[in-house]
């Protein structure tokens, strides 16, 4: 089972796939689609993509806040493949790129059933559970 991990933007031939990814896990079990969503911050994130097969089963993007800190958002994996490393393999790539381009702090607004997951990984909950789109979340912190 071999899986990669890449770099890719949102101008890439394989954003549709990526789309399609983002819209299965992360808005059509809530009932919403990203069709009604502005996807504009997509053009100043850093999508990190992992495959199978010439097929993206998993992605997370990273956006820019300042100087120092990066957003990890829009964390997704196919069903099938969660709990086999595909998510971890996907942070770890965000986090490798993120301090070889100088950042030192990563937030993201966490589900609350993956709070273990980026537990695991040595984040930290700050603050009240909040609700993002219709479901519980947490503000996460990780200094690297």
């Amino acid at each position: 089972m071999s899986i990669y991990v890449s770099i890719m933007d949102h101008a890439d031939p394989k954003y549709p796939q990526l789309w399609e990814l983002r819209e299965a896990i992360l808005r059509k079990p809530l009932g919403m689609s990203l069709k009604n969503e502005d996807l504009s911050r997509d053009k100043t994130n850093t999508f990190f993509i992992a495959e199978h097969d010439d097929k993206i089963i998993g992605c997370v993007l990273m956006e820019p806040k300042d100087a120092h800190t990066v957003q990890l958002r829009a964390m997704a994996v196919y069903n099938e493949w969660q709990g086999k490393g595909v998510g971890r393999l996907l942070v770890q790539a965000l986090e490798d790129h993120a301090r070889q381009n100088g950042y030192n702090q990563i937030i993201l607004h966490a589900r609350k059933v993956v709070l273990g997951f980026y537990k695991s990984m040595s984040y930290e909950a700050v603050g009240d559970e909040f609700v993002e789109v219709g479901i519980p979340h947490y503000h996460m912190e990780k200094s690297l």
